[in-house]
């Protein structure tokens, strides 16, 4: 069974950083493309970045472009996502999800993904 587990959230004040990681079990992690979502207070769960399979591409909500980067570690079995510059407005909680398909490219399709960790609280104070 897939189990995705995410870790490195916190209470941040506007303008520091953060790292969450994904460690993933339960298949072969280095076959499926990643992503990273987030789901603010009172608001619907929405994309923040994603990594293909080979780690060779990448994508972006255009809010956090220049400021998230997207990694992972196959040998690790690990998605990262570096938070910098952080603002107010990406306060919510923040999940990773691993594709459906094996050899998948970066998506920002939330149907795209089968499998979901639980979710890292991110408090980010003005």
């Amino acid at each position: 069974q897939v189990q995705l587990v995410e870790s490195g959230g916190g209470l941040v004040q506007a303008g520091g950083s953060l790292r969450l990681s994904c460690a993933a079990s339960g298949r072969t992690f280095s076959l499926y493309g990643m992503g990273w979502f987030r789901q603010a207070p009172g608001k619907e769960r929405e994309f923040v970045a994603s990594i293909s399979w080979s780690g060779a591409y990448t994508y972006y909500i255009d809010s956090v472009k220049g400021r998230f980067t997207i990694s992972r570690d196959n040998a690790k079995n690990t998605v990262y996502l570096q938070m910098n510059s952080l603002k107010p407005e990406d306060t919510g909680v923040y999940y990773c999800a691993s594709h459906r398909y094996q050899y998948s490219s970066a998506s920002d399709r939330q149907d795209a993904y089968n499998y979901w960790g639980q979710g890292t609280q991110v408090t980010v104070s003005s």
